[in-house]
């Protein structure tokens, strides 16, 4: 096939063999993760380097050659290439999407289909040619030292923008789920502007604004001084610099709100190029400051970036920057496998289910008498401050990291920053063994926490430090943070914003594999994942389960989850003041009143900036609930884990007897294990939910589907040695021995010692090595079929 394309004049270096496309979605587990299977092209033409221009899908010479051509035209579609070719060294098929299939005596050349993929794509001008051809920036390396390439949606979002921009589009959004790459995104565009001829004669002028510092920095440090060096530059206090050509602002520092506003010094005309980050927040909304320096400089092309553009009354993404030019989802991310799939548990505490209400003369922690009146979650936090709430909350969330992982990294986001003083106290008098060792395992980050929480942040975004592993933040960490490596976001917040909650979210979602974080969880005390429900959300949980607990954490019961038609709280969209000098320490008086009582004391704590804390409440967990995911990908239906595994495994089409002789020889035990783990079902979720660690996992999956009687591995192997006596002794006592020995192996740690890689570790190796064990029984093949015939009869399948 190679020489075939060489023939028609493709260079070595325009022929990608073994495309990768995409990684795999994840398919995780609380303890493991691993990819699924990639979208892997055999080849990709590219007529310049990155500008892939169709697909070829090769078999093999006895394989018809058609056989290729949907999954050709599949890759073609996904890459956004308006052809895609199927051969089998013999014949050629030419599929074009949306159009004929013809077969072909040979391939096209480079510059044949480069034209034919201008007029396809109605590329016309000589400009946007050459800003489409313009070379990707290649100066950034991965963690592994690798060049960092763009990924296909990263290079179709940078194309979609360039080609708009050629068309003398003034006004461009970008949508982009969390951890897709903004940034790299941002990057590749600049790059290409530069190397185009943009402006003819000159480099473009560019300015990257946002409204914090640390969605300055990042991208200017991390990416655009690495790729560009010296003519980056970041605006600050004083005089307008004028002599660099990729710059960096904050609003804040452009507009100070007075007469000698920074901006005000540029000449309208001077950028070609803004780069807004996040702009749906305060560039959003028509009546804002920020909107000023826009409007200022309406000439330059304006880009927008954001994960959760807004429409509302006052702010309106779509309103300023149109409709996208290109979106990428969080479901596309996780099921490309470039996103963090997660699960989801609601904690539901009994005073959070019927609400407080003090005793007639009950009175606060500094004496006062508690304006008598039923709390609810409402005004938790805001009004009312019940103080065994947040103790009660950092016991739960205390033994859930036992269960997992207590250095897994964690974000707690309280309602204010008082609640994340008190949440952090809390979770450090908790956990004092681990604070021992690490005095930062358990830190406040917020906005009035200054240069110290900085620092303590720094810490907390990197991969391979060990302190703080849990962070109490209220808002500060809500948005355009990187921290990969977080492996639990815990709502302890009511949320109901969907841009809000999805930004949050986004906390969790990036991958990171140096850091083992294949997948992540959310702890929602506060029934903020009902958003999920929403049509505006678009990326489902992997699962969610529901089990009811007792007051004393007994499960008790497993119920259908229904429509959420509680109301949700009105809440407004913070707007972030964060200065050069340092962030604006919180205002409760700007929170909005969230009380329903048609007696206004609880309003007029409020704006008086007060909120009353009561201690004494038995507070404790009312239930701990799972949500799994139905396969129209949107539904959560509350179960209990066995319900859920139950499910699962009948879904499989499997009877009892199919399954325990799949699982008794080694070769068909690793596929149906594989399965499992797609259907994420695990052996060690298995015996640690279901609550008998001394029977196999096999067994305990046929009583959760079937309801049959538990069979302890102990009882198993007695039954083998009393029942199937005629088979052990058909072997001779040196090859006994080994049995036994396998024997005890399955006793104590299960079918997964049934295999010739359990002969390498101890008894065995005080036996001989695997050869010298393999002739005590006539040879390797031999071996292989005893140690298969001892599990059929371990699982009455011989």
């Amino acid at each position: 096939m190679v020489p075939a394309l060489r023939a028609a004049g493709w260079d070595k270096r325009q022929i990608r063999e073994q495309y990768r496309i995409t990684n795999g979605k994840i398919i995780a587990s609380p303890r493991r993760h691993r990819p699924g299977n990639p979208l892997v092209a055999d080849y990709v033409l590219e007529y310049r380097d990155d500008v892939p221009l169709a697909v070829v899908e090769a078999k093999r010479t006895k394989v018809d050659a058609a056989a290729g051509s949907e999954q050709a035209k599949r890759y073609a579609q996904r890459l956004e290439l308006p052809v895609a070719y199927a051969t089998n060294g013999r014949e050629i098929w030419e599929i074009e999407i949306g159009g004929s299939i013809l077969q072909r005596p040979d391939f096209p050349s480079p510059d044949e289909l480069w034209a034919r993929f201008c007029d396809s794509e109605g590329v016309e001008s000589h400009l946007e040619k050459e800003m489409l051809l313009a070379p990707f920036d290649s100066s950034l390396r991965d963690y592994n030292l690798e060049r960092k390439r763009p990924r296909y949606y990263q290079r179709i979002a940078v194309n979609r923008a360039l080609r708009a921009i050629a068309r003398g589009q003034r006004r461009i959004l970008l949508t982009l789920a969390t951890g897709t790459g903004k940034t790299m995104v941002a990057l590749q565009l600049v790059a290409k502007l530069r190397k185009s001829g943009w402006t003819a004669g000159r480099m473009p002028r560019v300015l990257y604004l946002a409204d914090r510092n640390i969605l300055i920095d990042q991208p200017k440090d991390d990416y655009f001084a690495r790729a560009f060096g010296d003519v980056v530059h970041k605006i600050s206090k004083g005089h307008a610099q004028r002599s660099r050509e990729v710059y960096f602002a904050l609003y804040q520092s452009l507009d100070r709100g007075d007469e000698h506003a920074l901006f005000g010094q540029y000449a309208k005309d001077y950028f070609d190029l803004i780069i807004v980050d996040e702009c749906h927040r305060g560039s959003a909304s028509s009546s804002s400051q920020w909107r000023h320096i826009l409007e200022h400089f309406d000439e330059a092309v304006q880009i927008g970036l954001t994960a959760t553009p807004i429409r509302r009354d006052d702010a309106d993404t779509f309103g300023y920057f149109g409709n996208p030019v290109y979106e990428y989802s969080l479901r596309d991310g996780i099921e490309d496998g470039f996103l963090a799939p997660y699960r989801v548990r609601r904690v539901r505490l009994n005073i959070d289910m019927t609400g407080f209400r003090p005793s007639e003369g009950q009175r606060d922690v500094a004496g006062d008498v508690i304006p008598d009146k039923l709390y609810t979650p409402r005004q938790y936090e805001k009004v009312l401050a019940v103080l065994d709430r947040t103790q009660a909350a950092a016991r739960y969330l205390t033994r859930y990291l036992h269960d997992t992982d207590r250095m897994g990294n964690t974000i707690v986001f309280c309602e204010n920053n008082d609640h994340a003083h008190r949440m952090r106290v809390a979770l450090n008098n908790a956990n004092l063994d681990m604070v021992a060792q690490y005095e930062n395992y358990v830190c406040r980050i917020t906005d009035a926490d200054g240069d110290p929480g900085k620092a303590l942040l720094d810490e907390f975004s990197k991969i391979d430090s060990d302190e703080p592993v849990i962070v109490t933040t209220s808002q500060l960490l809500t948005t355009g943070i990187d921290l990969p490596s977080v492996k639990n976001i815990v709502l302890f917040r009511r949320i109901g914003s969907m841009p809000l909650f999805k930004q949050i979210i986004g906390r969790g979602t990036r991958l990171c594999l140096e850091a083992h974080k294949g997948s992540f969880d959310i702890i929602d005390f506060v029934e903020a994942t009902r958003l999920f429900n929403d049509p505006a959300f678009d990326g489902p949980p992997l699962r969610v389960i529901d089990d009811e607990a007792d007051e004393q954490g007994v499960q008790v019961a497993s119920e259908e989850a229904g429509e959420d038609d509680a109301e949700q709280v009105a809440e407004a969209e913070a707007e972030y003041e964060t200065q050069d000098e340092g962030p604006l320490p919180d205002n409760p008086a700007h929170l909005p009143v969230l009380s329903t009582e048609d007696d206004d004391t609880a309003d007029r704590i409020m704006a008086q900036g007060k909120r009353i804390y009561v201690d004494g409440v038995e507070v404790y967990v009312w239930n701990d609930v799972h949500y799994q995911l139905e396969s129209d990908g949107r539904t959560l239906r509350l179960v209990e884990y066995r319900e859920f595994v139950r499910d699962r495994v009948l879904s499989m089409s499997l009877s009892p007897t199919d399954l325990r002789t799949q699982w008794a020889v080694a070769r068909s035990r690793a596929a149906l294990r594989e399965e499992l783990q797609n259907r994420a079902i695990e052996a060690d979720d298995l015996m640690a939910k279901l609550g008998h660690p001394e029977a196999d996992p096999l067994d305990l999956l046929i009583n959760a589907a079937w309801e049959l009687p538990l069979v302890s591995r102990a009882e198993r192997a007695l039954r083998v040695q009393r029942e199937h006596q005629q088979f052990l002794e058909s072997f001779g006592p040196k090859a006994r021995i080994v049995l036994d020995a396998l024997l005890d192996k399955f006793t104590e740690h299960g079918a997964e010692e049934l295999s010739a890689r359990a002969l390498r570790v101890p008894p065995f190796t005080g036996m001989g090595n695997v050869v010298e064990l393999g002739g005590l029984f006539g040879g390797r093949d031999a071996l292989h079929e005893a140690i298969d015939d001892l599990g059929r009869h371990l699982f009455d399948v011989g």
